[in-house]
Order: C-alpha cells, then sequence, then structure tokens
C-alpha cells in the first residue's frame, strides 16, 4: 500500500469487522518474527494488521532513527487505510511507538498493550545497543538465533520455551517477508538509545484502558520498566510472567492471548 510515496507491506487476519488491533513489533523484526500463537489467538475473533514500518522488511523508504518518527510513520500508514480507531498491541521497541502514538492522537487509539517495554527515558533502555551485540556474538559462536538469548531466561524452563518460540517462527513457508537490513537496525538501535535518554513523558495524559505485561527478569528493557509503566499510565492493568524474560508474552501465549481478548472485549 502507498503511504505519502513509500510502499508499505501489511497483513490482515481475523474477521474484518469491529476496531481493528494494529501489531507494533521489535527491534530487528519484520512480519514473520511475531509469534504466530499470539497473531493466530487474537485473530481468532478479533481484526488483526500487522506490518512493517518504513524501511522494514519489504516495506519501502529509509527506517528513522527517532521512535517520534516511527510513531508518525504508523499513524500514516493507519490513516491510508482508511481507519479512524484503533487498538495498539506494542511489543518492546514496538512499545515505544505505541506510547508515542497514543500521546500525540490520542483520539486515534481505543485501547492499549504494552509487552516487554518501557517510558521514555526508563532504566536500562540507552543500554540495548551492548546487550544486543554482545548476545548476537553469543549466538554466532552457538549457532543460535541471538533470540534465544535476548528474550529468554536461561533457567529449563527459559530454554524450552526459546526453543518452542524459535521454532514457530520457522512455521509459515509461502509469502514470507524479506529480512530487515543492517541500516534499518542500526537506525533502529540509534532511535531506541536516544529513547532511553530522553526526558520521561507525562503518561498520565494516556487517559485509555492499558494492559501491560513482561517476564519478571527482562534483561532487555528491566522489568522495573513495566512497573513504573503501570504505576503511570491510570488505571493500567499489570501481567507480570514468572521465570520468564522480554519475551514473557511468547513464553505464556496462551495464558496471555485470553488475557489479552478478555481486556479488548471488556
Amino acid at each position: 500500500m502507498d503511504v505519502g510515496g513509500t510502499a508499505f507491506v501489511y497483513r490482515e487476519l481475523g474477521p474484518r469487522t469491529g476496531v481493528p488491533v494494529i501489531l507494533l513489533n521489535h527491534l530487528a523484526a519484520q512480519l514473520d518474527n511475531f509469534d504466530p500463537r499470539i497473531v493466530d489467538g487474537l485473530a481468532a475473533t478479533r481484526w488483526v494488521i500487522a506490518f512493517d514500518n518504513r524501511g522494514i522488511g519489504a516495506s519501502g523508504g529509509k527506517t528513522p532513527s527517532s521512535v517520534a518518527e516511527m510513531a508518525r510513520d504508523a499513524v500514516a500508514f493507519i490513516r491510508a487505510l482508511g481507519l479512524e480507531e484503533v487498538d495498539l498491541f506494542g511489543f518492546s521497541l514496538g512499545g515505544f511507538v505505541a506510547q508515542e502514538i497514543v500521546l500525540s492522537e490520542p483520539r486515534l487509539v481505543r485501547k492499549l498493550i504494552l509487552a516487554g517495554t518501557g517510558p521514555a527515558g526508563g532504566e536500562g533502555i540507552d543500554k540495548v545497543t551492548p546487550l544486543t551485540i554482545v548476545d548476537m556474538i553469543k549466538g554466532a559462536l552457538t549457532l543460535r538465533d541471538p533470540k534465544y538469548y535476548l528474550f529468554f531466561t536461561r533457567t529449563a524452563n527459559g530454554r524450552r520455551a526459546a526453543k518452542a518460540f524459535l521454532q514457530r517462527l520457522t512455521e509459515r513457508h509461502a509469502d514470507r517477508d524479506k529480512p530487515v537490513s543492517l541500516s534499518a537496525f542500526r537506525a533502529q538501535l540509534k532511535a531506541i538509545k536516544a529513547y532511553g535518554l530522553q526526558a520521561p513523558q507525562d503518561l498520565s495524559a494516556i487517559r485509555i484502558p492499558a494492559l501491560v505485561a513482561n517476564g519478571d527478569h527482562d534483561r532487555m528493557v528491566p522489568t522495573g520498566n513495566t512497573h513504573d509503566l503501570a504505576r503511570r499510565i491510570p488505571g493500567a492493568q499489570l501481567v507480570i510472567y514468572p521465570d520468564a524474560g522480554h519475551g514473557g508474552v511468547f513464553q505464556y501465549h496462551a495464558d496471555f492471548v485470553l488475557k489479552a481478548l478478555a481486556f479488548l472485549d471488556a
């Protein structure tokens, strides 16, 4: 789809009725990187739209190096679809973008789900780059996807969940997306660091229902940020999964889908 002269790729799933759920993805992620159990679980009863933002995967253009620009691109995409109201589900970097959208376009968003994410200026967010690079090297040395280390704990439960999650990401065979380019990855890392160094935002201005979730041992975006979000967003619901890391919602996908659907349907 053309958005201001740039081609954006997207997928629609589920019934085309009601308020759609827009998925906002993580660092170095394209359409095929969101857990299919969560996407399909939500799409069983909800209209779900996943897309590659500017410069990501098969979408055209140059990836912005700020979260605010990513949010503006996402809003332009939503408007280009002709949508006047959406629900947002942002994971990790996608959660940063989701917050920015709600704060800048409050009338556009009905409900907000944030997972594995934190607020502007949050603890440790500016340290994502070195942590990611270390685990990318570890992944290369052990012939594992870096997400095996970045998203999950090193306990027996965490290792099992990591293997299962990575296996699920290979299930789709037709129409797979393009990998994220190195230049796009670098731009995203720059945006994340800047967001981590940014002044705190007034999250009390978020006046819509919010569900905030994470694992209890998130190394990428430390779990304290999740508690901080829940405290600062009025009336936010908080879900913390035990023995789980950044990808806690992927490890506990069945429970999370039930909670997310109940939240969206309420």
